[in-house]
């Protein structure tokens, strides 16, 4: 089998993934699972309230569910994705509730992740479920450039290890777009590769 399809299966089968993406390390699940999701969190030593974000695979399969996206929002979703940014975006559709509001509070904002698979990670793109995705850590420590990074603890209790090679290193830019259908509004959630003079030149 593929690394495409080993990752499909995993995700579909309820388990847990060590996946390059890239920016970092990052473990992967099914978005709607409680179990998965638990796993993560367990793994991390993460507060179980804390979203995940959303990972697709491409733009397409990501533009294919998310079809309640006004006009303003899609067209920044197009321009700035496949990329190294998490968009949040607001979710009236409360899609991936588990994974988006684990508190439990309602819908939560969305947050939307299409990493640009280049070179040897193109294949990835061939798989067409989403991901609950957090960066491969133990909460509060340093985002992984590569397996080696990764703690101990967490590649041994994934159930599937996909490496990449050494990675940038540094975690995705978070935009808000969670305003911009509305207003246009938007805002650096936290810094990454992508700066602020970039994105105002596609946000406006």
């Amino acid at each position: 089998m593929t690394d495409a399809e080993c990752l499909e299966a995993c995700l579909a089968g309820d388990g847990v993934a060590l996946i390059p993406t890239d920016t970092v390390y990052g473990l992967a699940c099914n978005p709607d699972s409680e179990r998965a999701l638990r796993r993560v969190y367990e793994l991390k030593r993460r507060p179980p309230h804390k979203p995940a974000a959303v990972l697709f695979f491409s733009l397409q399969a990501a533009l294919a569910v998310l079809t309640e996206l006004g006009p303003r929002t899609c067209a920044s979703v197009e321009a700035l994705l496949p990329g190294p940014v998490t968009l949040l975006l607001a979710n009236p559709g409360d899609r991936y509730r588990r994974a988006c509001s684990p508190g439990g509070e309602g819908p939560g904002l969305l947050g939307l992740r299409v990493p640009e698979l280049s070179s040897e990670l193109a294949p990835l793109a061939a798989v067409r479920l989403p991901a609950a995705q957090s960066s491969a850590n133990l909460a509060g420590a340093s985002d992984p450039r590569t397996l080696d990074e990764v703690e101990v603890s967490l590649r041994r209790g994934v159930d599937l290890v996909i490496d990449g090679g050494e990675l940038p290193g540094t975690a995705s830019t978070v935009v808000d777009l969670s305003g911009y259908e509305a207003s246009g509004s938007w805002s650096i959630a936290r810094e990454g590769p992508v700066d602020a003079h970039s994105l105002s030149r596609i946000l406006g």
